[in-house]
């Protein structure tokens, strides 16, 4: 055992593995040395192997299991040895197809089962599962360019390791031996600067009719993330397949990825040539099949008789970008293959020492569909767990689905459509009910079975899953008189879009405020129909379109912040000109009306009818019964002190005690070119610092920040660049750290539109952000959760974006007006993608508490949210119009007559 574990690792590691090597390159050597495990089990009993000072292998093996039914699912797993971060760079694996049909390697936090190995039915993993490996048809191992490894271990990368292994056909186990098929690792300790990570393009609806001579089965997604770079590729299907190709397509040009026949090693190639992709490309595959041999149609599955049609595409990203795990599972531009390379219908020669026999899978000609028809109906419901695993078995084989993350969006309708509509739009094209069912009864028949099969494997498989765990800590904050405390930033911060998040297409209308309630949803604040121009105030600020009436649509929209659907709406008929929003630690909401003058205070629960209403109806003054325009609401979580910016024509902030009553203000406009402290030039937003008793503003105009005393009103800095431009729209504070966006720039101004991210201590600016997705054309207001997750939603292009930080944070997260809140998680990792779980959270909706399988498939064949059809807005930017018109404009800096916008 001894010689071999020596023999193991220097075949493994010898140092000649330098590069990425073709597997056909070494196939037959590793042909030759490739040993059955049917007869014997040849595991290692040292699972942890050290190579050197910073690497070592890890030896991942089935411990003896003798299947005893046709394509069974076993797992086990293995703890990362390791509490800090490591990168695999190397698999070898140990498994030969004559037992074993194909082999994947899940990396995740938590393994479904705790023992020594179990069905996978149970699950793989409780938390998201991302896929590291797979192996089909003896293929020979798999080595990565050098500088690139997966990334396990430390605070954001797996913690165990999950090995699946299907047997297909048990003939090879009527000794009844023992198997221990497997996979060994290479990892490294030391830092990768570039993250791998895995595309997996598959179709889940192909029908091969019988008989027929070709089938093509094509796949095609817009690519909406950071640039990737495509290193190697794996095609697979099962007996049918012919060839399987793999392209990007840019400007109408196509670019090959990889072009293989499946009946080979289904190893991992490499690519020719280097292939990059970038935001905006499309990826196309295309797999050709023959149903000829075939008695009965032939569907995608995960028997040796069924199909599947999957290209694996594996990239590496810059570490700070990395997404491990992306998929496409439909074809978003069938007329995009009418102009395909003709290599793609061409099949690959060959060899005959290159023919990988089907060893003992064989076909399953009869099968016996009657059984499906007699199982239970019975209706479960899915909670959070091995989700994605449940997916891969519902489409038939597991290596079908994995975890899809955020960056991630997930990706969704092309980038944005999920996983589970697809799923849905499987189960419902084959609805018996649905328009365009084959005429044949026997072809009827036949769908029919195969939905029931299916709808079957989720309902048995659905009531397997355990909800994962969240831990909730208490977060203590220094009480008055025991002195402030201020956390000090360090290390890099820096915020990215969420290329998956799909509020961009939201289209509301004018966005004018946002805050984050207190279980850390999105409230947007819009003004529907009515836009804020020119003809909008006459001299003295009295409004003009009176007679247009209040704004009918819905004016508050919660948002879901992981996938943007509409949890509720509210405040029709209430506003005229919607400006600014805060919520208290309550979660009431506090909203300002520049049309109305007034600040308004709506209950949680029942928004329709204020809890207190502050200034005139439609009145402009300056007392302490009015406003004029107020912009923004700050209130204080201990005392309930409110604090109003006061606003467009007034320069000015007022305070109210909780109830309402005035208490003091301070303020005056600023006249000259280099303003005094507490002069104002719109006073457009607020941020409380509760901790160290500060309010900060922004003074639009005059292009800065201040930051007063609440006790005493005392003036105790500004904060300035040039970088700022001529305005500071809006502002956001979380602990150690201030978010701001500004203005566009005056004619012949340098400074572009974009967001800050400031060191508060010290103003200093770490980090700018702009979109990626649209450009910022007025950000009109910014708010920041304790996670790092930040939103802007811009008043010209009515649109709301999602940027999410690099840096891993700790609390959960605090409200615009300073609210903090009283929790944070444990263990909780930061994504760029920021939308973690976010098929998930569609499919369990906020608080829902599980999925009922019967509903959802029963309502998954449209998707409206209360006006905003984000399917019919998709890919649509919506801007203004090319002429210029400023109809929707808000002016961007004050004017004598009328009176300015904001």
């Amino acid at each position: 055992m001894a010689g071999f574990c020596s023999l193991l690792v220097l075949l493994v590691f010898q140092s000649s593995c330098l590069g990425f090597r073709s597997p056909l390159s070494v196939f037959k050597r590793f042909k030759e040395t490739t040993r059955s495990f049917s007869n014997e089990c040849l595991g290692t009993t040292r699972p942890v192997i050290p190579v050197d000072s910073s690497d070592f292998a890890l030896d991942i093996r089935m411990p003896g299991v003798t299947p005893k039914q046709s394509d069974t699912y076993f797992c086990m797993s293995m703890h990362l040895p390791m509490d800090e971060e490591a990168f695999v760079i190397d698999f070898k694996p140990h498994a030969s197809m004559d037992t074993v049909h194909h082999m994947l390697l899940f990396g995740c936090n938590m393994p479904a089962s705790t023992e020594n190995y179990w069905f996978c039915d149970e699950g793989t993993c409780t938390d998201k599962a991302n896929i590291l490996y797979a192996w089909a048809r003896n293929a020979p191992p798999t080595r990565l360019p050098k500088g690139v490894g997966f990334r396990v271990g430390g605070e954001t990368g797996s913690k165990y390791f999950v090995l699946q292994v299907h047997y297909g056909d048990i003939s090879a186990f009527r000794d009844n031996h023992k198997d221990c098929s497997g996979v060994s690792l290479h990892l490294t300790r030391l830092p990768q600067p570039l993250i791998a990570g895995m595309y997996l393009m598959m179709s889940v609806d192909t029908v091969i009719p019988a008989g027929e001579k070709v089938v093509n089965s094509d796949i095609s997604c817009h690519y909406k993330k950071y640039p990737m770079h495509v290193f190697a590729y794996r095609v697979h299907t099962h007996h049918l397949g012919k060839v399987v190709s793999g392209y990007r397509v840019r400007n109408g040009q196509w670019t090959l990825i990889g072009h293989q026949s499946p009946q080979l090693p289904q190893a991992f190639y490499p690519v020719e040539n280097p292939v990059d992709v970038s935001f905006g490309d499309i990826l196309a595959a295309r797999c050709v099949f023959t149903g000829e041999g075939r008695t009965e149609a032939t569907h995608i599955g995960g028997t040796s008789s069924d199909e599947m049609c999957n290209l694996y595409i594996m990239y590496y990203m810059e570490a700070k970008h990395a997404v491990s795990f992306m998929t496409c599972t439909q074809n978003i531009a069938p007329d995009l293959f009418r102009t395909i390379p003709p290599e793609a219908n061409i099949p690959i020669p060959v060899k005959s020492d290159m023919v990988m026999m089907h060893g003992h899978h064989k076909e399953t000609v009869n099968k016996d569909k009657t059984s499906l028809l007699q199982q239970p109906k019975r209706e479960e419901v899915l909670e959070q767990g091995d989700f994605y695993s449940l997916l891969s078995k519902l489409l038939g084989e597991r290596e079908d689905v994995v975890h899809v993350h955020k960056y991630n969006p997930t990706e969704k309708a092309e980038s944005e459509s999920d996983l589970v509509a697809e799923i849905a739009n499987v189960v419902q094209k084959k609805d018996l009910g649905q328009s365009g069912a084959r005429e044949s009864a026997e072809h009827e028949r036949d769908n029919a079975l195969l939905v029931r099969d299916r709808i079957h494997k989720f309902h048995r498989l659905a009531s397997t899953l355990r909800p994962a765990e969240s831990r909730v800590l208490s977060l203590q904050q220094p009480l008055p008189g025991e002195g402030t405390w201020e956390p000090e930033h360090t290390g890099d911060f820096h915020v990215e879009e969420a290329l998956d998040w799909p509020g961009v297409y939201l289209l509301p209308g004018q966005v004018s405020g946002m805050a984050l309630d207190p279980t850390n949803n999105l409230v947007i604040f819009h003004r529907g129909d009515h836009v804020w121009d020119g003809n909008s105030f006459d001299s003295k600020f009295i409004y003009q379109q009176r007679g247009l009436g209040p704004i009918e649509q819905d004016t508050i929209l919660v948002i879901d912040p992981n996938n943007a659907a509409v949890l509720q709406s509210s405040g029709k008929n209430l506003f005229y000109l919607p400006h600014g929003l805060s919520i208290d630690k309550a979660g009431n909401y506090w909203v300002t009306d520049v049309a109305l003058h007034q600040v308004f205070k709506l209950n949680a629960n029942n928004k329709e009818a204020p809890l207190l209403i502050l200034g005139k109806s439609m009145q402009p003054g300056s007392d302490q019964n009015h406003f004029c325009q107020p912009t923004d609401v700050a209130v204080d979580p201990d005392t309930g002190t409110i604090y109003v910016s006061d606003g467009y024509c007034n320069s000015r902030i007022v305070q109210f005690s909780p109830s309402g009553k005035f208490i003091t203000q301070w303020g005056e406009e600023s006249t000259e070119s280099n303003p005094k402290p507490g002069q104002f030039s719109v006073p457009h937003s607020l941020a409380l610092v509760p901790h160290l008793g500060q309010l900060c503003v922004a003074d639009r105009e005059n292009g800065r920040i201040q930051c007063f005393k609440t006790d005493t009103k005392e003036f105790v800095r500004e904060i300035k660049h040039a970088s700022f431009g001529r305005n500071v729209f809006a502002i956001s504070y979380i602990p150690g750290l201030l978010f701001a966006v500004n203005g566009k720039p005056y004619f012949e101004d340098q400074e572009p539109v974009q967001g800050f991210v400031m060191n508060f201590s010290s103003g200093e600016i770490i980090d700018v952000f702009k979109p990626v997705r649209k450009y910022f054309d007025m950000p009109h207001d910014i708010t920041a959760s304790e996670d790092g997750t930040v939103y802007v939603g811009d008043a010209h292009t009515n649109t709301v974006w999602k940027f999410t930080s690099t840096e891993k944070m700790e609390h959960r997260s605090v409200k615009k007006a300073g609210i903090e809140v009283q929790e944070i998680k444990a263990d909780y990792e930061h994504k760029l993608e920021g939308s973690s779980g976010r098929v998930l959270g569609r499919l369990r909706g906020k608080g829902s508490g599980g999925l009922n399988l019967g509903n959802f498939f029963a309502s998954r064949k449209g998707y409206s949210r209360k006006g905003f059809d984000r399917l019919s807005t998709e890919g649509s930017d919506q801007e203004k119009d090319d002429d210029g018109s400023e109809s929707e404009e808000e002016y961007s800096a004050p004017l004598p007559v009328p009176a300015p916008s904001s």
